[in-house]
């Protein structure tokens, strides 16, 4: 057993180990209430706008749709992949990791592949098994919709000029603190709904049809990758807190696990030194 003062040692780096990963729950805590709101807000918004222009897609001609919904033989793949620039937070990050390795793997299986990479911590990762053909790590500092749009202009005429073929969104969808459903989402070529609405509802387009689609589609494409981030980051700070969470409630019970083991070590100490004297007192008598 070790001594008293290696176990007074260890309680006292396990309780400072606990106050560092409380106070990061606590911090993940406020910044996922900010983040949530935010992307819970977004979400009707983006997906009616996303509905409403595969819908229109679906009934226009190939050459009225223009490039972005061009179907294309795919050679040439680009997987943005969104992760943190931080770690601490459990699997997240190496869940998308996996992910993208999954895909190129088997969707993707002899297709040229390269990786768009959001975040520090997937970057360091894929970089290693794939072409990096950007990396992005500042974004997360300042989320909003006017810094994102460049990147996904990047993205569209990327596809435009034929660089590749499919570009597809790889991240962690925030369904609650405890929860991050794995995505991943088709980002161009757009895709068309097969399916009829329920409703068939009638719209009235002026000028027409085909020109409001495609004044559409960049402001959807920008606000579906918007949404991926706010979404890969409400999903970061539920991720940490839960970590952390069980990070702490586990160095509680270590240390309570050593309070004990140093209390009964303590109480041996004392035993033997009340002995000793006994002892010493009793061949002093003798």
């Amino acid at each position: 057993m070790a001594n008293l003062k290696e176990i007074r040692n260890r309680i006292s780096s396990i309780g400072s180990t606990m106050k560092i990963t409380s106070a990061m729950k606590m911090v993940s805590a406020a910044k996922l209430k900010k983040a949530s709101d935010a992307i819970v807000q977004m979400r009707p918004y983006s997906n009616k706008l996303t509905e409403l222009l595969q819908n229109l897609s679906a009934t226009l001609d190939s050459d009225d749709g223009g490039v972005y919904t061009e179907e294309r033989e795919v050679k040439k793949v680009l997987i943005v992949a969104i992760t943190s620039n931080r770690g601490l937070c459990g699997g997240f990050n190496s869940a998308v990791v996996k992910e993208v390795i999954q895909l190129a793997k088997t969707k993707y299986a002899g297709k040229d592949v390269s990786i768009f990479s959001i975040g520090k911590k997937g970057n360091d990762l894929l970089s290693k098994e794939f072409d990096i053909f950007q990396f992005e790590s500042e974004l997360f500092d300042h989320l909003t919709f006017e810094n994102t749009a460049p990147f996904a202009q990047i993205l569209m005429d990327e596809f435009e000029k034929g660089s590749y073929d499919q570009i597809d969104l790889v991240y962690n969808r925030f369904k609650n603190a405890a929860t991050q459903i794995m995505t991943t989402e088709q980002f161009l070529p757009i895709v068309s709904s097969d399916e009829v609405s329920d409703n068939n509802t009638d719209y009235i387009f002026e000028p027409n049809k085909a020109e409001i689609v495609q004044g559409l589609i960049p402001k959807s494409l920008k606000m579906q990758l918007f949404k991926a981030l706010r979404d890969s980051y409400a999903a970061e700070h539920g991720a940490r807190m839960t970590a952390m969470h069980k990070a702490t409630d586990n160095a509680t019970e270590l240390r309570d696990d050593l309070l004990l083991a140093y209390n009964k070590a303590r109480q041996a100490a004392i035993t033997n030194e009340i002995l000793e004297i006994v002892g010493g007192a009793e061949a002093l008598n003798n």
